[in-house]
């Protein structure tokens, strides 16, 4: 199973192209055919170990949590 956060788009706010490039809609940008390989888990590669974007994405933020009195 792929990135949840892979899109296919043909258009951005900026620029419009001929066909479908690959988008990734945690950083709100267009990526790499490279980094859509990992992005789709393809051959060895799998987005949640290699894309640091991805862990970010999904990374808890730690708050303070009150202490017990």
């Amino acid at each position: 199973m792929g990135c949840p956060f892979l899109e296919y788009r043909s258009s951005d706010d900026e620029h419009e192209f001929d066909h479908e490039r690959p988008y990734c809609a945690a950083q709100d940008s267009f990526v790499s055919p490279m980094m859509a390989d990992v992005c789709n888990d393809r051959d060895r590669f799998d987005h949640c170990e290699h894309c640091d974007v991805y862990r970010e994405a999904v990374e808890p933020t730690a708050e303070p949590q009150p202490a017990d009195d």
